[in-house]
């Protein structure tokens, strides 16, 4: 016991110091949402004051009032929802059948099935802008929900993939075997037992598919040229006036709106994910 006892303060300090360093850093991440929130309170004529104004203390709610009674707004985010789950719903359907492949299936060009999925990720997404404006125009989908969708499938499908193959592998394949032994066909083996166990790796690519589509920006500003079907990312660039000016507080505004169902998303999986992971620790 003595021996041990002049370890306590060292350790004590140690865990004080780790705790300040997770602080500063807590704080480091939360600054910049801070600050959109105290640019998006502030009346624009004071932000062209000299100095950064740390406190709106004359704040006020007029460009959070001017976003949200602007219908141009809630037409983009209907756009931008319709888009990123139609995206997502896809995705992650296609991506669970190509993880299961690729996981539970031998076959010829598995290996370079699986390096090809990590090569496209490489690709820059501006070198594909014209082949895939070329082949939206072919099909007469240029300016369309479904089109743009189509293209944010094939751009979060190679890491939802990859990553629901690892999910997949960490499920035994002796637990489908014994489900099959007690008469299960291999498809309902899969689906009564692999299935639920991969609840946590669905949500968290699922919610990685979500925010790709939900921020992206070139492409939908490529792909939506006319009548007014922007998403949400788009539309927060009517906000820059040109030689006039940019109305920062309506940026700002506009910015901490659209990532209020992000939020809403977040504080939703949280606690799914969770449940899954009990859920599937107590079934295994």
């Amino acid at each position: 016991m003595t021996s041990t006892t002049p370890l306590r303060p060292r350790r004590t300090a140690s865990r004080q110091a780790l705790n300040i360093t997770a602080l500063a850093v807590a704080l480091l991440w939360i600054f910049p949402i801070y600050w959109m929130v105290n640019v998006s309170l502030q009346p624009n004529a004071q932000m062209r004051l000299e100095g950064p104004t740390w406190v709106p203390l004359d704040f006020t709610p007029d460009a959070y009032l001017g976003v949200l009674s602007d219908s141009s707004f809630w037409t983009a985010m209907r756009m931008s929802m319709q888009v990123s789950l139609l995206a997502v719903a896809v995705a992650l359907f296609s991506a669970t059948l190509a993880a299961v492949a690729l996981s539970r299936f031998r076959f010829r060009s598995r290996t370079a099935i699986i390096i090809t999925v990590l090569v496209v990720q490489m690709i820059p997404a501006e070198a594909l802008f014209i082949s895939q404006f070329r082949m939206l125009s072919g099909w007469g989908l240029v300016n369309t929900t479904l089109g743009l969708s189509l293209l944010y499938v094939g751009t979060v499908m190679p890491f939802i993939v990859w990553m629901l193959k690892g999910f997949v592998d960490g499920v035994p394949v002796d637990l489908e075997e014994a489900a099959m032994i007690d008469g299960c066909t291999k498809v309902g083996a899969f689906f009564r037992v692999t299935f639920p166990l991969l609840g946590p790796g669905l949500v968290a690519t699922g919610v990685f598919g979500f925010l790709v589509s939900w921020n992206e920006f070139t492409l939908a500003l490529v792909m939506l040229s006319s009548g007014g079907r922007v998403t949400l990312p788009v539309w927060l660039q009517g906000f820059q006036e040109g030689m006039s000016g940019t109305d920062w507080a309506g940026i700002m505004a506009g910015s901490a709106l659209i990532a209020i169902p992000v939020l809403i998303l977040f504080s939703i999986v949280q606690r799914r994910m969770a449940s899954g992971m009990v859920s599937g620790a107590v079934k295994g």
